[in-house]
């Protein structure tokens, strides 16, 4: 008799748990315990194929075999990396930023175990390959997509379920860059439209950008990947850190509308030979591998390298080039990949030549001087382009460590930012999503550029 009236209290009691805060934020805490476990796998996979594939070409020699050999395994696994996405997840290309935005405003389809699979082995195949494409974008989707599983086992409110795609996008960004403030930044000036906020939904993205951060950093045992220590600026020097903020306020401008030219491009070829330009751009790739392999790759080595040795003004500006066409070029050749990383390394390109360039015209500029520029033009190119100042700020101070240079950067981020608003220029993710809902036949939001806020309240 005293069974029934048992089931009933304790059903009560564990429905009232379901509602709670408490319960909400396990679920946020086991979005970040998982997604910092598949960003780990995911990241070790990319080295490993990486270094066998480097292994294989030393053994090849520099001869016209090593050529062909990475041509040909290049353009196999960008191919495959096509076939893969097009033919069970399209929604699985480039990083999947503007899908989750997308998932967030209920116009764009949350098949998460076909995004999992796809994203992860296509983006194995992607990065392994020597694509100039950042791991972060895969593990943001795949983040985002994680929090969808965990999420559809109980009922939750639209905006409770918004919140955890946040929380898992964040945890995905916090495990790429160990960057858990500039990933709950992110979320907050990159989906301010889409993000529901409020208590319950901003504490879960802190939790789980929080665990994921310290999780990856454990299993990995790396720190600020990045960093770097450079001395205090004078204030003098800050009118030409301005200055960069203005360029890279234009170049950001022009990578974005490049970008977007480039995949239109490519949408624009016959559908049974879209499969060709993942292979011309493979083989490319490869071949650059064997002759040039600084213009390869999501570039996170690369940006070490560059600040730590002395490349001349032409060979800063070649390499951005080189890395500048590479992202355009892998990003829409439709397979999964980010772009934050090789414009991270773009940046650094060209902060490092502006910053030569003013050590050679200025004669009171110290090589300190020139690190710095790199290390702004980060932050910078980041604003120009996402159109996140903020985000620019604090990810380049984590990944960095440089904090003697917040004020420098934050000159540069705002020029940058301020300079792209004033040449009309849209936040790339936005342009982003709003392609992906015209190739859909659907319209995207008015006024995308207005907070929450200015637009009014929103439903959730």
């Amino acid at each position: 008799m005293l069974r029934r009236p048992f089931i009933r209290v304790f059903s009560t009691a564990f429905t009232l748990f379901e509602k709670s805060d408490a319960h909400y934020f396990l679920k946020a805490a086991l979005v970040g315990v998982v997604v910092a476990g598949l960003a780990t796998g995911f990241h070790s996979g990319v080295e490993i194929l990486i270094s066998h594939y480097a292994s294989l070409r030393a053994s090849l020699g520099t001869g016209l075999l090593s050529y062909a050999v990475a041509a040909s395994l290049s353009a196999a696994c960008v191919t495959g990396a096509y076939f893969l996405v097009a033919r069970f997840a399209p929604e699985a290309a480039g990083s999947g930023i503007q899908e989750i935005e997308g998932a967030m405003e209920d116009k764009r389809p949350l098949n998460w175990m076909r995004v999992l699979v796809v994203k992860f082995f296509g983006g194995l195949l992607a990065l392994g390959s020597g694509l100039v494409l950042g791991r972060e974008g895969p593990t943001i989707h795949m983040g985002a997509m994680t929090a969808e599983a965990l999420s559809t086992s109980q009922g939750l409110t639209p905006s409770d379920h918004k919140g955890l795609l946040a929380a898992g996008a964040a945890a995905g960004l916090a495990a790429a860059f160990n960057a858990p403030l500039a990933a709950i930044l992110f979320i907050v000036e990159e989906t301010r439209r889409q993000f529901p906020f409020g208590y319950r939904t901003y504490m879960a993205v802190i939790i789980a950008s929080i665990l994921s951060a310290a999780i990856t950093e454990q299993l990995t045992r790396t720190g600020p990947p990045l960093q770097f220590d450079v001395a205090y600026l004078p204030v003098w020097t800050f009118p030409l850190l301005a200055i960069l903020g203005v360029l890279l306020g234009v170049l950001g401008v022009f990578f974005n509308w490049a970008l977007l030219t480039v995949m239109d491009f490519f949408q624009a070829i016959p559908r049974q030979a879209k499969w060709i330009p993942a292979m011309v751009v493979g083989a490319a790739t490869g071949l650059l591998l064997a002759a040039f392999p600084e213009a390869t790759g999501g570039g996170e080595d690369l940006i070490r390298d560059l600040i730590h040795t002395d490349f001349g003004i032409s060979a800063l500006l070649l390499l951005t080039v080189f890395r500048f066409a590479g992202v355009l070029f892998s990003y829409a050749s439709g397979v999964p990949g980010g772009i934050f990383a090789p414009m991270l390394s773009i940046a650094t390109c060209a902060g490092l030549a502006f910053g030569a360039i003013s050590s050679e015209l200025l004669v009171n500029v110290d090589s300190d001087f020139r690190a710095a520029c790199a290390i702004a033009a980060m932050g910078g190119f980041f604003a120009a382009s996402i159109r996140a100042p903020l985000v620019g700020v604090v990810l380049v101070m984590e990944l960095t460590g440089a904090y003697s240079l917040i004020m420098p950067v934050l000159i540069t981020c705002t020029a940058a930012a301020l300079t792209a608003h004033q040449l009309g220029g849209r936040p790339i993710y936005e342009q982003l999503l709003a392609r992906t809902l015209r190739l859909a036949g659907q319209a995207p939001d008015a006024d995308t550029d207005k907070t929450p806020v200015q637009l009014g309240t929103r439903k959730s």
